[in-house]
């Protein structure tokens, strides 16, 4: 797209310097917060079918690993699409706050490209078990993880329906329905879970878990509408508005936006699998330790990707009522609190990471004191990558908010396939690093992202 230069944009605040900053930073942390906690929660919903999976066994645990990490690579692929809904509909709220018609139409065709792209993509998952022996995975793995997949797969839809239903809530400042839809999904996923995998139920074993999944994603869409149906301050948007038609023109814009920043996830996402299955070719221990690294940094994450996604509707209005200085401070705001946090969180990992480890591993049993030395290197590594991620993630939220996702994209590519993954097989086979040589890499490659988004940011919004 052509460079955005807000540059002759004019301020739109003449209140004193520090009121305005204090205004986005309440503005900011009071839409991030809950949507800081609905990832935390979403976070909590794969935990808790990670748990009852290993209930079931180590086989069974494995299986699931193999599907979960197919339908997530394709699951990112889909919010790409659906992510676009929060700045298209913020933008036009900006230009103009009683812009009703334009963010039903958005939603609409968000809805469109979750359904368009669920369709293909469930039919990909059903034969998954197909694809992992063909792949070399062993047989009775294999067709374990087919046979769980085609429960799970069912919840590719809801899931995407979910989403973006979620960033129209968001883009209008509202997120606390969506938070509370996802909390409540979690018992939801576990009394189900409980009932249909294990014998004092229905005894369905894996399906039984898959089935739990499904059905806590279709509540949660479910409660979400029920929501915007009838909460007296969302209906007057009337979101949900023949919900059913097709706008070519709309959905055109939701792809054009929607398919760089797809590819954007897939390549991140790309990234952290190609990591474990290469980890995996130096033994299980060096595969655990990464394991409870990347458990670590996950967590950590998750606030930094709030916060982008508060970053992206914050810009978004900004941009839309053509407010330069409303732009900078907005994303000044969030890249700010995203570093503090996560050099917070640095520099607790690199001071207790043995104490980090023992929450995932029983470090008094001695087949596990081979892994601990492993994992405190790692997790110092992990403490380098955590301040680089946290500011390409907000980095990517606030250009989001400009529309600006083609140069990203290439970033992102680059970045991660074009350095990392090449420097980090290098240095891992070549130099014999083994898993040390991935980590590297995988912090090369995200220090040049985040570095090359901040650089296109303060391009894109330079002030005169």
């Amino acid at each position: 797209m052509p460079a955005l230069d807000l540059a002759g944009l004019p301020a739109r605040d003449g209140a004193p310097l520090h009121r305005p900053w204090l205004r986005e930073l309440r503005a900011t942390l009071a839409l991030a917060g809950p949507l800081v906690l609905i990832n935390l929660a979403q976070h909590g919903l794969i935990m808790a079918d990670v748990v009852m999976l290993g209930r079931l066994g180590a086989e069974a645990l494995a299986a699931a690993t193999l599907a979960h990490g197919l339908y997530f690579i394709l699951f990112i692929g889909g919010l790409g699409l659906t992510g676009t809904v929060s700045p298209l509909i913020a933008a036009a709220l900006g230009r103009d706050p009683g812009a009703t018609d334009a963010a039903r139409r958005t939603l609409r065709a968000g809805f469109w490209a979750a359904s368009l792209v669920a369709a293909p993509v469930m039919v990909l998952l059903w034969h998954t078990g197909s694809l992992l022996a063909a792949i070399g995975e062993p047989p009775a793995l294999a067709e374990a993880a087919g046979a769980y997949m085609r429960v799970l797969q069912w919840a590719m839809w809801p899931a995407l329906l979910f989403m973006a239903l979620r960033g129209a809530l968001a883009a209008v400042e509202r997120p606390g329905w969506a938070l509370t839809a996802s909390l409540s999904a979690l018992p939801v996923n576990v009394t189900l879970g409980l009932w249909l995998a294990f014998p004092a139920g229905l005894d369905l074993g894996m399906a039984g878990v898959a089935a739990a999944t499904l059905g806590s994603a279709a509540f949660s869409f479910a409660l979400l509408v029920t929501v915007v149906l009838r909460d007296p301050r969302l209906r007057g948007y009337r979101l949900l508005q023949g919900f059913w038609r097709f706008d070519q023109a709309e959905l055109a814009a939701v792809f054009r936006l929607g398919l760089p920043m797809a590819a954007t996830g897939l390549a991140e996402a790309g990234l952290f699998e190609a990591a474990a299955l290469g980890m995996g070719l130096f033994g299980a221990s060096q595969l655990a330790a990464h394991a409870v690294a990347i458990q670590i940094a996950a967590v950590c994450f998750m606030v930094p990707n709030g916060v982008a996604q508060a970053a992206t509707v914050r810009v978004g209005l900004a941009f839309g009522r053509r407010d330069g200085s409303g732009v900078r401070r907005s994303g000044a705001v969030a890249l700010g609190l995203a570093l503090a946090f996560m050099s917070v969180c640095a520099l607790t990992q690199l001071a207790v990471p043995e104490r980090l480890t023992g929450l995932f591993l029983n470090l008094g049993d001695p087949a596990n004191a081979a892994i601990l030395p492993i994992a405190v290197a790692f997790i110092g590594f992990a403490a380098l990558f955590a301040v680089a991620d946290g500011v390409q993630s907000v980095a990517l939220g606030m250009l989001r908010g400009l529309q600006d996702t083609q140069v990203p994209m290439w970033i992102a590519i680059g970045g991660y396939w074009g350095l990392g993954v090449p420097l980090g097989a290098a240095l891992a086979w070549g130099a014999g690093f083994a898993g040390y040589g991935i980590w590297i890499g995988f912090c090369a490659g995200l220090f040049a992202v985040a570095s090359l988004l901040v650089l296109r940011w303060r391009r894109l919004t330079r002030a005169p």
